[in-house]
């Protein structure tokens, strides 16, 4: 019976995915406005209603982590222009600081090995050197200093995000540091999508995959969550086990 509803809600979850998915289609091709500016507001509520139906509890660090992304995804609803533009950023990157303090705990420095630390930090800083480039041309090109870096601290902290996560897989190479890893490319590919409607060519269809590529990393990351529970559930059943066992032996 539990394997079933295992089994049932990870296909539920995967169809919340998917409808999602084809909302941000619909939404993006008709081009209707007021489903524009909405309807990413239903992205983590969805989730989450089916979060609720097999975990009871949350911990700190994500749900400030779901509340500044709501806002973010809200923000559009209330806002728009250079506005909305700042409004987000600050959100967003208040929400992928949390991201970060999540899954940090399991970003060991010390124990990286040497090569895989040269590695790392050779791809950061080339990652954060594109950032610094793209950030002097915005500074040209807008006139507001204040949006610009703004801009710059949020694709910074979406840098750093991806530097610990992918720290932490090739360390551990356990799934839920592959799911957080995906889950992270999918935010950091969305976030670039966004980027180019808004300062270089607006079309439907990256507006779009920027809609469907922010869902679906959002998705990973409720999966990145109950992975993390599955592999806490065990280990606390086990101990009880043991207590349980010595117990017994004792009496």
């Amino acid at each position: 019976m539990k394997n079933w509803f295992n089994l049932t809600f990870n296909k539920v979850f995967v169809c919340t995915l998917l409808v999602l998915i084809a909302l941000s289609f619909f939404v993006a091709f008709s081009q209707n406005t007021l489903l524009l500016k909405s309807a990413m507001g239903l992205y983590i509520p969805a989730f989450l209603t089916f979060y609720f139906l097999k975990y009871r509890s949350l911990g700190v660090m994500f749900i400030s982590f779901l509340i500044f992304s709501f806002l973010g995804d809200l923000s559009l609803t209330f806002f728009s222009g250079e506005t909305f533009v700042k409004v987000s950023s600050i959100l967003y990157f208040l929400s992928y600081l949390y991201l970060i303090a999540i899954v940090a705990p399991k970003f060991k420095l010390f124990e990286v090995n040497k090569l895989i630390g040269v590695y790392l930090l050779g791809v950061f800083l080339i990652n954060v050197f594109f950032l610094y480039t793209l950030y002097s041309i915005l500074k040209v090109v807008i006139p507001d200093n204040t949006e610009v870096l703004l801009f710059g601290l949020k694709n910074l902290s979406i840098i750093v995000l991806a530097f610990i996560a992918f720290g932490v897989y090739l360390n551990t190479e356990t799934k839920p540091s592959i799911i957080f890893l995906i889950a992270v490319m999918l935010i950091a590919f969305s976030s670039i999508l966004n980027y180019v409607n808004l300062y270089y060519l607006y079309h439907w269809s990256f507006e779009m995959l920027h809609r469907a590529l922010y869902v679906t990393g959002l998705f990973f990351v409720f999966r990145y969550i109950m992975a993390e529970n599955k592999y806490r559930i065990p280990q606390n059943t086990r101990a009880k086990e043991k207590t349980f066992s010595s117990k017994n032996i004792l009496v």
